[in-house]
């Protein structure tokens, strides 16, 4: 039963990873636990974010494919984006009821409606009190639209996704993950794409020269990049748009896509109203995941952490939230080595230390290997491949960063190496199979 007469042990506050991850379980060991949800199950990620992006990339790396066999593999690929489209809706239309199924089967109430905390142990939703023990706030981040006149003529990555028929032209602002991985999949399908930045880098977390790469290889594609843009002003000439930016200059287009970044969820909560605190990053939580109120935790992207905002990170929090609700932990939140990649093409992956971080600290050792010398890389005709590897003073590895088609899977296979704090020895005792991208990454560590 609830402790105190509360009607929930826990309440979770949004339906996304960083709730049903660790509402499900928390249920199934027998505490009261309800999860508020206005909008889908689930949240962004399987419903308008990872799952679906994924979707619509798969044929743009069967397109890189066969570009790079294409001495060997007779024949040109044609990219049909309305089917792209609707695999991707078979991939995701299912997955709110999925989702919905194993929160149900484990125990947990679904309550629809939009939730609001009322109190320190209370939320009403939609007029109705609930109250619990503990409540958890993970309504995550939404997209962030610049703030210019005609800012409703852009488009977001949601409408991206639904779109059926893709435009002629389209113009993106922004130069992070979600403009950098559409760029990719707009291009492969035949549209010409126009990338606005604001500054004069792109994903600016990533190791630049791996960056710059994939900017260049976009550009050999066709994609426009305009760097040190300040937008002005949205306009719209009966089938056309127009984007005024730096005073004078513009650029027409058929589409807009706002990329600027994402915002945290933080609006209409009853936030400010029972003393939680928060800034423009997110919630602000101590090291168990708790808010400025002690019977309120906070969980996934509407965080303000420095970790990033990913997926597994959200997965990660709810997990651990749901060890310390059942008191399986009394410790802080111990984060792990958390990856994160681009899904361009070639992609970029990172995991730990950053190399620029350490370029003149004399207690790291930095490497970079061109993946191309391991012969594996060979086998699928890749052109450019290359690894940067960051070592400690007892040559443990402590960072990785990758440019290649490969980086994701490549990235995830040294990710033990650095989460455990391998060294040589513990590396000699990895037989990986054989011939692997593992076993090829394996040797040029």
């Amino acid at each position: 039963m609830p402790e105190n007469g509360y009607q929930y042990d826990v309440l979770y506050i949004g339906a996304g990873h960083g709730t049903f991850d660790g509402a499900a379980p928390l249920a199934a060991k027998g505490y009261k636990v309800g999860v508020v949800e206005a909008d889908k199950i689930g949240g962004t990620c399987p419903n308008r974010g990872c799952n679906a992006k994924i979707t619509l990339d798969a044929p743009v790396e069967l397109v890189r494919f066969q570009e790079r066999m294409k001495d060997i593999v007779s024949g040109d690929l044609t990219f049909n984006w309305a089917e792209n489209v609707k695999h991707e809706h078979e991939v995701i239309d299912g997955l709110p009821d999925f989702i919905s199924g194993l929160l149900n089967d484990s125990g947990v109430d679904i309550i629809k409606g939009h939730g609001k905390l009322t109190g320190a142990h209370s939320v009403d939703v939609d007029g109705t009190e609930k109250t619990a023990a503990n409540i958890v706030v993970a309504t995550g981040q939404r997209p962030h639209r610049v703030d210019v006149p005609g800012s409703k003529l852009a488009h977001d990555s949601t409408e991206f996704m639904a779109m059926t028929e893709l435009p002629q032209n389209i113009t993106i602002i922004g130069s992070g993950y979600i403009s950098l991985e559409f760029a990719t999949i707009a291009n492969a399908a035949g549209s010409d794409v126009t990338v606005l930045m604001h500054h004069d880098k792109a994903l600016r977390a990533f190791h630049q020269p791996y960056v710059e790469h994939v900017l260049a290889d976009l550009e050999n594609r066709g994609v426009n990049f305009v760097k040190n843009v300040e937008v002005s002003e949205f306009t719209q000439n009966g089938d056309k748009y127009t984007v005024s930016y730096n005073d004078g200059q513009s650029v027409e287009t058929d589409w807009i896509l706002d990329a600027s970044g994402r915002i945290p969820n933080v609006e209409e909560l009853g936030l400010d109203e029972v003393g939680v605190k928060y800034n423009e990053h997110g919630i602000e939580v101590n090291d168990h995941l708790q808010t400025s109120v002690d019977s309120i935790y906070a969980s996934g992207d509407v965080l303000d952490k420095k970790q990033p905002k990913l997926t597994p990170t959200a997965i990660y929090e709810t997990t651990y939230l749901m060890q310390l609700f059942s008191k399986e932990t009394t410790d802080a939140i111990n984060y792990p080595a958390i990856p994160s990649v681009v899904f361009t093409s070639p992609r970029i992956a990172q995991v730990g230390v950053n190399p620029v971080s350490v370029a003149d600290n004399k207690d790291y050792t930095v490497n970079e290997n061109n993946l191309l010398d391991g012969w594996y890389r060979l086998v699928d005709n890749e052109s450019y491949a290359k690894n940067t590897i960051v070592y400690d003073a007892d040559h443990k590895i402590v960072g990785a960063s990758e440019v290649s088609e490969k980086a994701d899977n490549a990235i995830n296979s040294i990710l033990p190496a650095i989460e455990f704090g391998f060294g040589p020895e513990e590396l000699g005792r990895l037989v990986y199979l054989f011939p692997s991208l593992e076993s090829d990454t394996k040797d040029l560590l």
